[in-house]
């Protein structure tokens, strides 16, 4: 392969929705909330039982967190958890149309 046969793609700014997932946007903001979370606690390093301990969360769900394992999760319980971290959330959502594709069925 040749450095010529090399073609970059932009991508949307979210992985999910690149790749076709339903729900993209839901996905990326707990994605994005996970990544703060798992910043907090480096940034304090604090282990999850330490996490626990501070929060009352249980340290099996700081470890789900840890490792990506986000389907358990809502949204608004991953704010939940930044709160009891003492961490204010602010949070802005953006409504635009669908982009509708040749492979996505047209709703009736």
């Amino acid at each position: 392969m040749t450095h010529d046969d090399n073609e970059l793609v932009r991508g949307s700014g979210n992985v999910y929705r690149d790749f076709g997932h339903p729900n993209a946007g839901l996905e990326q903001a707990r994605a994005i909330t996970a990544a703060k979370i798992i910043n907090i606690l480096d940034e304090r390093q604090l282990s999850t039982r330490d996490a626990e301990k501070l929060t009352g969360v249980s340290h099996t769900e700081f470890s789900r967190i840890r490792n990506t394992q986000l389907r358990r999760f809502t949204l608004d319980r991953m704010i939940s958890i930044l709160g009891k971290l003492d961490e204010d959330v602010e949070v802005s959502v953006t409504f635009r149309p669908r982009q509708i594709s040749a492979e996505t069925p047209h709703p009736l």
